[in-house]
């Protein structure tokens, strides 16, 4: 953990913007039981379980004004910048406040570190960027050495912020780091965290009866990991600044699982769970707005973080599937 501005002894202040958000809330969970003072940041006030009071500043910022951002990162000696915006990759294509949010954050935070920066270590900034940065993966398993060529507004702004930070980095002012996230998926016990990936839906549907429809054959894959693993790569990151200053970083559990197995697994916990007939898994198809990238497999090559901070996932699919049903089950019976 970086040393900037503390004393012998002192906890280092590790600021999370975004932290009510369904990533945030189990990042600054796993945060609260380390030996940091930890700064929750986000439009709504989020609960930190198990944060400690004399440790735990939970504030409520709009961080698309600059002065905003500046008072929540105020001597931090590591951001985890988590903000995007709350209506995903369909609010990009039409919104127009979505660029403030997924760009425009990044845009105050750099301006704000760089005009503040001081003789100490540069603060660490670790950043969410997406795998889907690349646009439409090629048919390996990819490993951040791809060229970007981003297919969605959503993914023109995530790649944005994170240039953005690269240039801050190169100029001295932050030491920042992307973790480009694979699909993220689980349950987190917070107010405003709901899980809107394609596993939730999924498991929604199923609770509700309703068949899980697919927009292909199911042999379509995707990396899923746990969001607590996910929340552990950012921990692990913390660790190593000057490893990753610079770079952006895959997380993925190197598998690619067939959406088809995993639908087929959700109907037959659900049905398990409800002492009911699985829901039926079908092929329909897919919307004209549906991007590319929906058709295409995509498998992570994460070898190159592992080596610097020795993270892995480690929650097995099945065992996170169960825990996100049984979460999800009782969240619908209330």
């Amino acid at each position: 953990m970086t040393s900037q501005e503390r004393e012998p002894g002192e906890l280092p202040v590790v600021a999370v913007l975004g932290a009510s958000g369904f990533v945030g809330s189990a990042v600054t969970a796993a945060l609260a039981r380390l030996p940091v003072r930890l700064r929750a940041v986000a439009r709504r006030p989020s609960g930190v379980p198990g944060g400690e009071p004399g440790r735990t500043d939970v504030r409520t910022a709009d961080l698309t004004r600059a002065g905003e951002v500046a008072d929540a990162v105020a001597g931090a000696n590591a951001v985890i910048h988590l903000v995007t915006h709350s209506g995903g990759w369909r609010a990009a294509e039409n919104d127009p406040s979505s660029r403030a949010v997924n760009v425009g954050i990044m845009e105050n935070l750099c301006e704000v570190l760089r005009r503040d920066r001081g003789e100490s270590p540069a603060p660490l900034v670790v950043y969410a960027g997406a795998a889907s940065q690349i646009g439409l993966p090629p048919e390996r398993p990819i490993d951040g050495s791809e060229p970007d060529h981003p297919g969605t507004a959503y993914d023109h702004h995530k790649l944005a912020a994170e240039r953005l930070l690269k240039e801050a980095t190169a100029a001295g002012a932050v030491r920042g780091a992307s973790l480009r996230l694979p699909t993220v998926f689980g349950h987190v016990a917070a107010p405003y965290a709901a899980d809107r990936g394609v596993v939730a839906f999924m498991i929604r549907r199923a609770l509700a009866g309703e068949p899980l429809t697919l927009w292909h054959d199911g042999t379509v894959k995707r990396d899923l990991v746990h969001v607590e693993d996910v929340a552990q790569a950012f921990v692990a990151a913390l660790d190593h600044p000057d490893a990753l200053a610079g770079g952006h970083w895959l997380l993925g559990a190197g598998r690619g699982d067939p959406l088809g197995d995993v639908c087929r697994t959700v109907s037959e916990l659900v049905a398990a769970r409800l002492g009911k007939p699985p829901v039926p898994v079908v092929s329909v198809a897919p919307p004209e707005s549906a991007p590319a990238t929906d058709f295409r497999s995509v498998t992570i090559d994460s070898s190159s973080f592992r080596s610097v901070t020795g993270w892995r996932p480690r929650i097995p699919l099945r065992v996170a599937l169960e825990r996100t049903v049984a979460a999800l089950a009782e969240a619908h019976a209330t």
